[in-house]
Protein backbone atom coordinates (compact mmCIF):
# COMPACT_ATOMS: atom_id res chain seq x y z
CA UNK A 1 0.00 0.00 0.00
CA UNK A 2 2.76 2.22 -0.50
CA UNK A 3 0.81 4.22 -2.97
CA UNK A 4 -1.79 4.95 -0.34
CA UNK A 5 -0.07 8.36 1.27
CA UNK A 6 0.27 9.56 -2.15
CA UNK A 7 -3.78 8.77 -2.93
CA UNK A 8 -4.87 10.46 0.03
CA UNK A 9 -2.14 12.99 -0.38
CA UNK A 10 -3.31 14.08 -3.57
CA UNK A 11 -7.73 14.02 -2.62
CA UNK A 12 -6.67 16.43 0.19
CA UNK A 13 -5.22 18.63 -2.30
CA UNK A 14 -8.15 18.68 -4.49
CA UNK A 15 -10.60 18.92 -1.56
CA UNK A 16 -8.83 22.32 -0.26
CA UNK A 17 -8.58 23.78 -3.48
CA UNK A 18 -11.88 22.84 -4.30
CA UNK A 19 -13.04 24.60 -0.68
CA UNK A 20 -10.85 27.76 -1.73
CA UNK A 21 -12.79 27.41 -4.92
CA UNK A 22 -16.03 28.02 -3.34
CA UNK A 23 -14.86 31.85 -2.52
CA UNK A 24 -13.58 32.63 -5.61
CA UNK A 25 -17.28 31.59 -7.11
CA UNK A 26 -18.82 33.60 -5.15
CA UNK A 27 -16.17 36.66 -5.20
CA UNK A 28 -17.00 36.22 -9.67
CA UNK A 29 -20.12 35.71 -9.01
CA UNK A 30 -20.33 32.08 -11.06
CA UNK A 31 -21.56 28.47 -9.76
CA UNK A 32 -19.08 26.85 -8.01
CA UNK A 33 -19.40 23.95 -9.79
CA UNK A 34 -17.72 24.89 -12.97
CA UNK A 35 -14.49 25.41 -10.79
CA UNK A 36 -15.20 22.24 -9.58
CA UNK A 37 -15.47 20.95 -13.50
CA UNK A 38 -11.87 22.77 -14.02
CA UNK A 39 -10.06 21.27 -11.60
CA UNK A 40 -11.44 17.82 -13.25
CA UNK A 41 -10.03 18.45 -16.58
CA UNK A 42 -7.01 20.70 -15.17
CA UNK A 43 -5.74 17.05 -13.36
CA UNK A 44 -7.39 14.55 -16.02
CA UNK A 45 -6.06 13.40 -19.61
CA UNK A 46 -4.99 17.06 -20.90
CA UNK A 47 -3.40 18.81 -18.10
CA UNK A 48 -1.59 16.55 -15.21
CA UNK A 49 -2.13 13.79 -17.45
CA UNK A 50 -4.73 11.50 -15.61
CA UNK A 51 -6.21 9.18 -17.56
CA UNK A 52 -10.19 8.40 -16.46
CA UNK A 53 -12.25 6.56 -18.74
CA UNK A 54 -14.52 4.14 -16.89
CA UNK A 55 -18.09 5.27 -17.75
CA UNK A 56 -19.94 2.55 -15.26
CA UNK A 57 -17.84 3.43 -12.88
CA UNK A 58 -18.74 7.00 -13.20
CA UNK A 59 -22.33 6.18 -13.40
CA UNK A 60 -22.09 4.12 -10.18
CA UNK A 61 -20.48 6.96 -7.97
CA UNK A 62 -22.39 9.96 -9.77
CA UNK A 63 -25.59 8.00 -8.49
CA UNK A 64 -24.14 7.82 -4.81
CA UNK A 65 -23.36 11.44 -5.19
CA UNK A 66 -26.81 12.53 -6.10
CA UNK A 67 -28.17 10.59 -3.12
CA UNK A 68 -25.98 13.09 -0.67
CA UNK A 69 -27.29 15.65 -2.27
CA UNK A 70 -30.85 14.77 -2.31
CA UNK A 71 -30.23 13.40 1.05
CA UNK A 72 -28.65 17.36 2.24
CA UNK A 73 -31.12 18.94 -0.18
CA UNK A 74 -34.15 17.18 1.41
CA UNK A 75 -32.94 17.90 5.48
CA UNK A 76 -32.51 21.58 4.79
CA UNK A 77 -36.08 22.33 3.02
CA UNK A 78 -37.75 23.90 5.14
CA UNK A 79 -41.77 22.76 4.86
CA UNK A 80 -43.03 26.10 5.72
CA UNK A 81 -41.21 27.59 2.56
CA UNK A 82 -42.07 24.97 -0.21
CA UNK A 83 -45.63 24.11 1.40
CA UNK A 84 -47.19 27.17 -1.07
CA UNK A 85 -45.01 26.19 -3.42
CA UNK A 86 -46.10 22.07 -3.41
CA UNK A 87 -48.67 22.44 -6.75
CA UNK A 88 -46.69 24.27 -8.63
CA UNK A 89 -43.22 22.57 -7.64
CA UNK A 90 -44.81 18.91 -8.17
CA UNK A 91 -46.63 20.34 -11.61
CA UNK A 92 -43.07 21.50 -12.65
CA UNK A 93 -41.53 18.40 -11.54
CA UNK A 94 -43.38 16.07 -13.26
CA UNK A 95 -45.78 17.31 -16.07
CA UNK A 96 -43.15 19.92 -17.04
CA UNK A 97 -40.78 17.07 -17.17
CA UNK A 98 -43.03 15.15 -20.00
CA UNK A 99 -43.37 18.31 -22.15
CA UNK A 100 -39.68 19.35 -22.10
CA UNK A 101 -38.89 15.77 -23.43
CA UNK A 102 -41.30 16.01 -25.82
CA UNK A 103 -40.40 19.12 -27.20
CA UNK A 104 -36.81 18.64 -26.66
CA UNK A 105 -36.82 15.50 -28.92
CA UNK A 106 -38.70 16.57 -31.50
CA UNK A 107 -36.90 19.94 -32.32
CA UNK A 108 -33.50 17.78 -32.04
CA UNK A 109 -34.82 15.11 -34.50
CA UNK A 110 -35.35 17.72 -37.31
CA UNK A 111 -31.93 19.84 -36.56
CA UNK A 112 -29.82 16.95 -35.48
CA UNK A 113 -31.06 14.49 -37.28
CA UNK A 114 -31.23 12.04 -34.58
CA UNK A 115 -33.21 8.96 -34.09
CA UNK A 116 -36.55 9.01 -33.04
CA UNK A 117 -35.03 6.90 -30.16
CA UNK A 118 -32.03 8.57 -29.40
CA UNK A 119 -33.45 12.62 -29.42
CA UNK A 120 -35.89 11.40 -27.58
CA UNK A 121 -33.12 10.01 -25.11
CA UNK A 122 -31.52 13.88 -25.57
CA UNK A 123 -34.95 15.05 -24.09
CA UNK A 124 -34.98 12.84 -21.22
CA UNK A 125 -30.82 13.92 -20.15
CA UNK A 126 -31.79 17.79 -20.69
CA UNK A 127 -34.89 17.59 -18.56
CA UNK A 128 -33.92 18.10 -15.04
CA UNK A 129 -32.87 21.15 -13.61
CA UNK A 130 -29.70 20.96 -10.90
CA UNK A 131 -30.00 21.61 -7.47
CA UNK A 132 -26.52 22.40 -6.66
CA UNK A 133 -26.53 24.47 -9.83
CA UNK A 134 -29.62 26.53 -9.53
CA UNK A 135 -29.05 27.52 -5.59
CA UNK A 136 -25.76 28.30 -5.93
CA UNK A 137 -26.60 31.49 -8.10
CA UNK A 138 -30.22 31.88 -6.43
CA UNK A 139 -28.53 32.60 -2.56
CA UNK A 140 -27.75 36.25 -4.21
CA UNK A 141 -30.37 36.69 -6.67
CA UNK A 142 -33.04 37.80 -3.71
CA UNK A 143 -36.57 36.47 -4.91
CA UNK A 144 -39.58 35.92 -2.60
CA UNK A 145 -40.24 32.83 -0.73
CA UNK A 146 -42.79 31.20 -2.57
CA UNK A 147 -40.74 31.98 -5.78
CA UNK A 148 -38.00 30.09 -4.34
CA UNK A 149 -39.18 27.33 -3.14
CA UNK A 150 -41.02 26.49 -6.46
CA UNK A 151 -37.31 26.05 -7.56
CA UNK A 152 -36.25 24.15 -4.60
CA UNK A 153 -39.17 21.91 -4.83
CA UNK A 154 -38.87 21.27 -8.67
CA UNK A 155 -34.75 20.82 -8.43
CA UNK A 156 -35.49 18.34 -5.57
CA UNK A 157 -38.34 16.31 -7.13
CA UNK A 158 -37.82 16.17 -11.05
CA UNK A 159 -34.68 13.97 -10.60
CA UNK A 160 -36.18 11.01 -10.35
CA UNK A 161 -38.60 11.61 -13.06
CA UNK A 162 -36.08 11.95 -15.39
CA UNK A 163 -34.10 9.11 -14.32
CA UNK A 164 -36.47 7.15 -14.68
CA UNK A 165 -37.09 8.48 -18.35
CA UNK A 166 -33.39 7.70 -19.28
CA UNK A 167 -33.34 4.57 -17.99
CA UNK A 168 -36.63 3.08 -20.03
CA UNK A 169 -35.01 5.09 -23.22
CA UNK A 170 -31.73 3.73 -22.98
CA UNK A 171 -32.25 0.10 -22.30
CA UNK A 172 -35.04 -0.52 -25.37
CA UNK A 173 -38.09 -0.71 -22.85
CA UNK A 174 -41.10 -1.55 -24.90
CA UNK A 175 -43.66 0.62 -24.86
CA UNK A 176 -47.15 -0.48 -24.29
CA UNK A 177 -50.69 0.66 -22.28
CA UNK A 178 -48.72 -0.66 -19.17
CA UNK A 179 -45.57 2.32 -19.33
CA UNK A 180 -47.65 4.80 -17.58
CA UNK A 181 -48.58 2.39 -14.80
CA UNK A 182 -45.17 1.05 -14.51
CA UNK A 183 -43.96 5.25 -14.13
CA UNK A 184 -46.83 6.20 -11.71
CA UNK A 185 -46.04 2.95 -9.37
CA UNK A 186 -42.25 4.22 -9.31
CA UNK A 187 -42.94 7.77 -8.26
CA UNK A 188 -46.04 7.21 -6.05
CA UNK A 189 -44.09 3.85 -4.32
CA UNK A 190 -40.97 5.74 -3.84
CA UNK A 191 -42.50 9.01 -2.19
CA UNK A 192 -44.47 6.51 0.51
CA UNK A 193 -40.87 4.47 1.06
CA UNK A 194 -39.76 8.06 1.92
CA UNK A 195 -42.26 9.15 3.81
CA UNK A 196 -43.00 5.81 5.95
CA UNK A 197 -38.91 5.88 6.45
CA UNK A 198 -38.71 9.42 7.74
CA UNK A 199 -41.40 9.14 9.75
CA UNK A 200 -39.76 6.17 10.99
CA UNK A 201 -36.49 7.36 11.53
CA UNK A 202 -37.61 10.61 12.90
CA UNK A 203 -39.48 8.66 15.64
CA UNK A 204 -36.49 6.20 16.52
CA UNK A 205 -34.41 8.86 16.99
CA UNK A 206 -36.55 10.99 19.09
CA UNK A 207 -36.75 8.01 21.48
CA UNK A 208 -33.28 6.97 21.41
CA UNK A 209 -30.61 8.11 23.99
CA UNK A 210 -27.79 7.72 21.70
CA UNK A 211 -23.91 8.22 23.61
CA UNK A 212 -22.65 10.78 21.48
CA UNK A 213 -23.74 13.52 19.59
CA UNK A 214 -22.28 12.87 16.73
CA UNK A 215 -24.47 10.21 16.24
CA UNK A 216 -27.28 11.55 15.42
CA UNK A 217 -26.16 13.06 12.10
CA UNK A 218 -24.66 9.39 10.73
CA UNK A 219 -28.36 7.71 11.91
CA UNK A 220 -29.96 10.68 9.97
CA UNK A 221 -28.03 10.65 6.68
CA UNK A 222 -28.56 6.33 6.99
CA UNK A 223 -31.94 6.67 7.46
CA UNK A 224 -32.03 8.48 3.52
CA UNK A 225 -29.54 6.20 2.03
CA UNK A 226 -31.59 2.93 3.46
CA UNK A 227 -34.81 5.14 1.98
CA UNK A 228 -33.17 5.27 -1.72
CA UNK A 229 -31.76 1.31 -1.27
CA UNK A 230 -35.36 0.49 -0.12
CA UNK A 231 -36.66 2.36 -2.91
CA UNK A 232 -34.50 0.68 -5.07
CA UNK A 233 -35.29 -2.82 -3.99
CA UNK A 234 -38.70 -2.30 -4.66
CA UNK A 235 -38.53 -1.41 -8.27
CA UNK A 236 -39.74 2.23 -6.93
CA UNK A 237 -37.72 5.73 -7.37
CA UNK A 238 -35.01 5.17 -4.66
CA UNK A 239 -33.73 9.53 -5.17
CA UNK A 240 -37.67 10.36 -4.85
CA UNK A 241 -37.49 8.21 -1.91
CA UNK A 242 -33.86 9.86 -0.27
CA UNK A 243 -35.30 13.23 -1.18
CA UNK A 244 -38.46 12.64 0.69
CA UNK A 245 -37.16 10.75 3.29
CA UNK A 246 -35.10 14.24 4.37
CA UNK A 247 -37.54 16.50 4.12
CA UNK A 248 -39.21 14.54 6.50
CA UNK A 249 -36.28 14.27 8.89
CA UNK A 250 -35.50 18.15 8.12
CA UNK A 251 -38.97 19.43 9.37
CA UNK A 252 -39.10 16.60 12.40
CA UNK A 253 -38.41 17.53 15.94
CA UNK A 254 -34.83 16.02 15.80
CA UNK A 255 -32.56 15.41 18.87
CA UNK A 256 -29.29 18.06 17.81
CA UNK A 257 -30.80 19.33 14.72
CA UNK A 258 -28.31 21.87 13.94
CA UNK A 259 -25.52 19.12 14.20
CA UNK A 260 -27.30 17.26 11.63
CA UNK A 261 -27.82 20.07 9.08
CA UNK A 262 -24.68 21.04 9.61
CA UNK A 263 -23.26 17.63 8.88
CA UNK A 264 -25.24 16.94 6.08
CA UNK A 265 -23.99 19.97 4.88
CA UNK A 266 -20.44 19.08 4.82
CA UNK A 267 -21.50 15.85 2.91
CA UNK A 268 -23.26 17.89 0.34
CA UNK A 269 -20.62 19.89 0.11
CA UNK A 270 -18.23 16.99 -0.86
CA UNK A 271 -21.03 15.24 -3.32
CA UNK A 272 -21.04 18.14 -5.29
CA UNK A 273 -17.01 18.35 -5.12
CA UNK A 274 -16.35 15.01 -5.50
CA UNK A 275 -18.71 14.74 -8.29
CA UNK A 276 -17.91 17.40 -10.88
CA UNK A 277 -14.35 17.02 -10.14
CA UNK A 278 -15.00 13.31 -11.22
CA UNK A 279 -17.14 14.49 -14.78
CA UNK A 280 -14.68 16.82 -15.78
CA UNK A 281 -11.81 14.19 -15.18
CA UNK A 282 -14.13 11.98 -17.74
CA UNK A 283 -14.41 14.81 -20.06
CA UNK A 284 -11.95 15.15 -23.06
CA UNK A 285 -11.41 18.45 -24.36
CA UNK A 286 -10.40 16.91 -27.65
CA UNK A 287 -13.87 15.24 -27.89
CA UNK A 288 -15.59 18.76 -26.54
CA UNK A 289 -14.35 20.75 -29.89
CA UNK A 290 -16.52 18.48 -31.51
CA UNK A 291 -19.65 18.73 -29.60
CA UNK A 292 -19.87 22.48 -29.25
CA UNK A 293 -22.16 22.62 -32.46
CA UNK A 294 -24.80 19.88 -30.95
CA UNK A 295 -24.39 21.01 -27.42
CA UNK A 296 -24.91 24.43 -28.21
CA UNK A 297 -28.24 23.92 -30.98
CA UNK A 298 -29.08 21.63 -28.06
CA UNK A 299 -28.76 24.18 -25.15
CA UNK A 300 -30.90 26.75 -27.34
CA UNK A 301 -33.76 24.78 -28.23
CA UNK A 302 -34.06 23.85 -24.12
CA UNK A 303 -33.38 27.40 -23.10
CA UNK A 304 -35.67 29.30 -25.41
CA UNK A 305 -38.08 26.83 -26.40
CA UNK A 306 -38.70 23.38 -24.52
CA UNK A 307 -38.29 25.15 -20.83
CA UNK A 308 -40.23 28.14 -21.64
CA UNK A 309 -43.33 25.72 -22.82
CA UNK A 310 -43.22 23.07 -20.18
CA UNK A 311 -43.07 26.06 -17.57
CA UNK A 312 -46.11 27.50 -19.10
CA UNK A 313 -48.25 24.17 -19.98
CA UNK A 314 -47.78 23.11 -16.29
CA UNK A 315 -48.21 26.06 -14.43
CA UNK A 316 -51.94 27.06 -16.55
CA UNK A 317 -53.85 25.65 -13.67
CA UNK A 318 -52.12 27.49 -10.81
CA UNK A 319 -52.33 31.24 -12.45
CA UNK A 320 -48.81 31.92 -11.76
CA UNK A 321 -47.98 35.96 -13.09
CA UNK A 322 -46.58 36.00 -16.09
CA UNK A 323 -43.12 37.80 -14.69
CA UNK A 324 -42.94 34.80 -12.40
CA UNK A 325 -43.29 32.22 -15.42
CA UNK A 326 -40.06 33.73 -17.19
CA UNK A 327 -38.25 34.03 -13.95
CA UNK A 328 -38.79 30.24 -13.52
CA UNK A 329 -38.12 29.52 -17.79
CA UNK A 330 -34.84 31.05 -17.16
CA UNK A 331 -34.16 29.69 -13.93
CA UNK A 332 -33.88 26.15 -14.72
CA UNK A 333 -30.59 26.03 -15.05
CA UNK A 334 -28.30 22.38 -15.90
CA UNK A 335 -25.50 21.06 -13.88
CA UNK A 336 -24.09 17.73 -13.07
CA UNK A 337 -27.43 15.98 -13.02
CA UNK A 338 -27.72 15.54 -17.12
CA UNK A 339 -24.02 14.60 -17.12
CA UNK A 340 -24.67 11.88 -14.90
CA UNK A 341 -27.84 10.70 -16.37
CA UNK A 342 -25.81 10.87 -20.10
CA UNK A 343 -23.30 8.25 -18.67
CA UNK A 344 -26.31 5.97 -18.26
CA UNK A 345 -26.70 5.11 -22.27
CA UNK A 346 -22.67 5.46 -22.30
CA UNK A 347 -22.71 2.16 -19.68
CA UNK A 348 -25.41 0.62 -21.63
CA UNK A 349 -23.09 1.20 -25.00
CA UNK A 350 -25.98 2.59 -27.07
CA UNK A 351 -24.22 4.16 -30.36
CA UNK A 352 -23.60 7.78 -30.25
CA UNK A 353 -23.53 7.76 -26.37
CA UNK A 354 -20.44 9.37 -26.52
CA UNK A 355 -21.81 12.19 -28.16
CA UNK A 356 -24.66 12.90 -26.28
CA UNK A 357 -22.25 13.02 -22.84
CA UNK A 358 -19.88 15.81 -24.51
CA UNK A 359 -22.79 17.72 -25.67
CA UNK A 360 -24.38 17.69 -22.39
CA UNK A 361 -21.00 18.63 -21.00
CA UNK A 362 -20.55 21.57 -23.56
CA UNK A 363 -24.26 22.71 -22.87
CA UNK A 364 -24.13 22.58 -18.84
CA UNK A 365 -20.84 24.92 -18.89
CA UNK A 366 -21.93 27.68 -21.48
CA UNK A 367 -25.45 27.69 -20.61
CA UNK A 368 -24.43 27.55 -16.72
CA UNK A 369 -22.14 30.62 -16.89
CA UNK A 370 -24.76 32.32 -19.69
CA UNK A 371 -28.16 31.71 -17.35
CA UNK A 372 -26.24 32.29 -13.88
CA UNK A 373 -24.91 35.70 -14.94
CA UNK A 374 -28.05 36.71 -15.82
CA UNK A 375 -30.54 35.20 -13.37
CA UNK A 376 -29.95 38.12 -10.68
CA UNK A 377 -30.48 40.98 -13.04
CA UNK A 378 -33.10 39.33 -14.34
CA UNK A 379 -35.05 38.92 -11.21
CA UNK A 380 -34.43 42.95 -10.41
CA UNK A 381 -35.86 43.59 -14.01
CA UNK A 382 -39.11 41.46 -13.88
CA UNK A 383 -39.74 43.63 -9.89
CA UNK A 384 -39.41 40.17 -7.94
CA UNK A 385 -36.43 40.96 -5.78
CA UNK A 386 -37.53 41.46 -2.18
CA UNK A 387 -35.68 43.00 1.10
CA UNK A 388 -34.40 40.34 3.13
CA UNK A 389 -36.58 38.48 5.65
CA UNK A 390 -36.37 38.44 9.46
CA UNK A 391 -34.55 35.28 10.26
CA UNK A 392 -36.88 32.68 12.16
CA UNK A 393 -36.19 31.69 15.66
CA UNK A 394 -33.49 28.79 15.92
CA UNK A 395 -34.60 25.66 18.15
CA UNK A 396 -32.24 23.33 18.73
CA UNK A 397 -33.11 20.30 21.27
CA UNK A 398 -31.24 17.77 22.80
CA UNK A 399 -32.77 14.85 25.01
CA UNK A 400 -31.99 14.73 28.72
CA UNK A 401 -31.72 10.71 29.00
CA UNK A 402 -33.85 9.10 32.22
CA UNK A 403 -35.24 12.82 33.32
CA UNK A 404 -38.32 12.62 30.53
CA UNK A 405 -37.01 16.48 29.28
CA UNK A 406 -35.40 18.15 26.83
CA UNK A 407 -32.77 21.12 26.58
CA UNK A 408 -33.92 23.42 23.85
CA UNK A 409 -31.48 25.94 22.75
CA UNK A 410 -32.97 29.40 21.38
CA UNK A 411 -30.59 31.47 18.88
CA UNK A 412 -32.89 34.36 18.84
CA UNK A 413 -31.81 36.36 15.05
CA UNK A 414 -32.04 40.17 14.19
CA UNK A 415 -35.11 41.45 13.40
CA UNK A 416 -37.38 39.10 15.60
CA UNK A 417 -40.13 39.68 17.60
CA UNK A 418 -38.55 38.58 20.55
CA UNK A 419 -35.85 41.63 21.11
CA UNK A 420 -37.17 43.62 23.63
CA UNK A 421 -39.72 40.82 25.63
CA UNK A 422 -39.66 40.13 29.00
CA UNK A 423 -38.92 36.97 30.12
CA UNK A 424 -41.90 37.03 32.31
CA UNK A 425 -44.06 38.33 29.28
CA UNK A 426 -42.91 34.73 27.41
CA UNK A 427 -45.47 32.77 29.20
CA UNK A 428 -44.13 29.77 28.78
CA UNK A 429 -46.21 26.79 29.76
CA UNK A 430 -46.35 25.15 33.23
CA UNK A 431 -42.92 22.42 33.36
CA UNK A 432 -41.13 25.06 31.27
CA UNK A 433 -38.72 28.00 32.16
CA UNK A 434 -35.66 29.69 30.74
CA UNK A 435 -32.19 28.49 32.77
CA UNK A 436 -29.60 30.22 31.21
CA UNK A 437 -29.30 33.98 28.87
CA UNK A 438 -25.81 34.10 26.85
CA UNK A 439 -25.21 37.26 25.70
CA UNK A 440 -22.17 38.55 24.29
CA UNK A 441 -20.33 35.40 25.51
CA UNK A 442 -21.39 36.08 29.18
CA UNK A 443 -24.01 33.71 30.90
CA UNK A 444 -26.70 34.60 33.29
CA UNK A 445 -29.59 33.16 34.81
CA UNK A 446 -32.41 35.28 33.78
CA UNK A 447 -35.02 36.58 36.33
CA UNK A 448 -38.71 37.83 35.36
CA UNK A 449 -37.89 41.27 34.61
CA UNK A 450 -34.69 40.43 32.29
CA UNK A 451 -35.35 42.12 28.58
CA UNK A 452 -33.86 39.72 25.74
CA UNK A 453 -32.25 40.79 22.70
CA UNK A 454 -31.21 39.99 20.00
CA UNK A 455 -28.66 37.56 19.01
CA UNK A 456 -29.52 36.18 22.77
CA UNK A 457 -29.08 32.43 23.60
CA UNK A 458 -31.81 30.61 25.99
CA UNK A 459 -31.32 27.63 27.19
CA UNK A 460 -34.95 25.93 27.84
CA UNK A 461 -35.69 23.17 30.24
CA UNK A 462 -39.08 21.56 29.04
CA UNK A 463 -40.97 18.30 30.15
CA UNK A 464 -41.46 16.07 27.14
CA UNK A 465 -45.24 16.66 27.70
CA UNK A 466 -44.90 20.42 26.77
CA UNK A 467 -42.07 20.75 24.74
CA UNK A 468 -44.33 21.15 21.67
CA UNK A 469 -46.01 23.57 23.53
CA UNK A 470 -42.81 25.67 24.61
CA UNK A 471 -41.22 25.79 21.06
CA UNK A 472 -44.79 27.17 19.58
CA UNK A 473 -45.13 29.60 22.23
CA UNK A 474 -41.20 30.59 21.64
CA UNK A 475 -42.04 30.97 17.76
CA UNK A 476 -45.40 32.56 18.37
CA UNK A 477 -44.02 35.64 19.98
CA UNK A 478 -41.17 35.30 17.65
CA UNK A 479 -43.38 36.03 14.51
CA UNK A 480 -45.96 38.53 16.88
CA UNK A 481 -44.30 40.13 19.82
CA UNK A 482 -45.77 39.15 23.74
CA UNK A 483 -49.57 39.57 21.83
CA UNK A 484 -49.67 36.88 19.48
CA UNK A 485 -52.14 34.65 20.85
CA UNK A 486 -54.33 38.28 20.45
CA UNK A 487 -52.96 38.70 17.35
CA UNK A 488 -54.28 34.68 16.48
CA UNK A 489 -50.39 33.14 15.71
CA UNK A 490 -50.55 29.45 16.97
CA UNK A 491 -46.83 29.40 16.30
CA UNK A 492 -46.55 26.38 13.82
Amino acid sequence: MEELPVILGSGALVLLASVLAVRVSIRLGLPSLLLYLAIGVLIGEAGLGVEFDNPTLTQGLGLAALVMILTEGGLTTRWSVVRPALGPGIALSTVAVGVSIAVTGTALHFLLGLDWNVALLWGAVLASTDAAAVFSVLRTAGIGRRLGGTLELESGLNDAPTYIAVVLLATGTTVDWSLPLVVVYQLVAGGLIGLLLGRLGAEALRRAALPATGLYPLATVAVCVAAYATGQLAEASGLLATYVAGVVLGNARLPHRSDTVSFAEGLGWIAQIGLFVLLGLFASPERLLHAVVPGLVAGVVVLLLARPLSVVLSLAPFRVPWREQVFLSWAGLRGAVPIVLATIPLAEGLPGAQRLVDAVFVLVIVFTLLQGALLGPLAKLLRLTRDAEPREVQVDAAPLDELDAELLQVRIPVGSRLHGVYLAELRLPAGAGVSLVVRGGRGFTPEGTTRLQENDQLLVVTTQRVRDAAERRLRAVDRAGPLARWKGEPGH
